[in-house]
């Protein structure tokens, strides 16, 4: 029972760990040559230089299909490898002068069905990894968020700082305009991730032919997910002391902190709390949605062309 349990707990956590980190790597890599059946070496021979593209390109597939972040991608590609070369070398068209234009009619068609899957499999580690790194970041954004306004007065208070009425609502109100821009970036991102996917992958990509490293892909839009959230923190802070210092008088302020605290002459208005919260909640989100600000600004300098060019 301890044994069958304890198996099941580390088969269940290797399938967490494969989906978040990709397939292990494999240490023990194959050539095509490899995959040759038995007796058939001299008609690999001849198909190599029959179909040299074609077998170039074979190779190729079946060391991506080796680096796939997916297990049931790799073994369902390099099955289908092992397959496309058994069928070519045992074809009676083998035995021709010249290269048959219907057996590379039928290789060239198996070759892109085989980078379509491996297309896939590359965008799937692009998706995979920017939602965990959106969802990290959420996490600690969200923590960010909820210690300040739950403890955050106590903790001042027990380092021997007192806030009076004006401070604890000013710092509030950049907490939670902070919060929630760091939330408006997780939406943009995912915006444009459902109609970009594919074009993120190829933007991302560095190796020939659209052939790359899933797994590195996986871990580098990770890091981009947890980056995006923060930046929308950042964005939607810079606002809020913008608008709230009076510096960039866009808006006017509906509710301000000096109209929700008593003071000498004012009561005060706690109902003009909600009109706070209401306004920097949607200024913060709008601050953060337009986190792809930042993708832009840091990629001028890479499409500026140089003078004299």
């Amino acid at each position: 029972m301890t044994v069958d349990g304890g198996r099941l707990h580390s088969t269940w956590w290797q399938g967490m760990r494969e989906s978040v980190e990709g397939a292990d790597t494999e240490l023990h890599p194959e050539g095509l040559t490899d995959t040759v059946p038995a007796g058939l070496g001299p008609a690999y021979a001849k198909f190599s230089d029959l179909y040299p593209e074609q077998q170039l390109q074979l190779q190729l597939l079946y060391g991506a299909s080796q680096r796939a972040f997916e297990r049931n991608t790799r073994v369902a590609a390099r099955v289908t490898v092992q397959r496309v070369l058994g069928n070519a070398l045992s074809d009676p068209r083998m035995d021709d002068v010249k290269p048959n234009e219907h057996l590379i009619e039928y290789l060239d068609e198996e070759i892109a069905d085989l980078r379509g899957r491996l297309a896939q499999d590359s965008a799937t580690a692009v998706s995979r990894g920017l939602n965990v790194g959106l969802t990290l970041g959420s996490a600690a954004s969200l923590v960010l968020l909820v210690v300040p306004l739950l403890w955050g007065v106590g903790i001042l208070q027990a380092l021997g700082v007192t806030l009076n009425c004006t401070n604890r609502w000013h710092l509030l109100g950049a907490f939670v305009c902070g919060g929630v821009g760091a939330f408006g970036a997780v939406l943009s991102v995912l915006v444009r991730l459902r109609g970009n996917a594919e074009q993120l992958t190829k933007r991302q990509n560095s190796s020939r032919d659209g052939l790359i490293v899933p797994g590195q892909m996986a871990r580098s839009m990770r890091h981009e997910g947890v980056y995006r959230v923060f930046v929308g923190w950042i964005l939607a802070l810079a606002v809020y002391f913008l608008l709230s210092g009076g510096l960039v008088p866009v808006f006017e302020v509906p509710a301000t902190v000096a109209e929700i605290c008593p003071s000498a002459g004012s009561p005060g208005s706690a109902a003009k709390g909600t009109d706070f919260w209401g306004f920097w909640c949607a200024i913060g989100f709008v601050a953060g949605f337009n986190e792809r600000w930042a993708f832009g600004i840091l990629g001028r300098e890479s499409t500026r062309k140089p003078k004299g060019a």
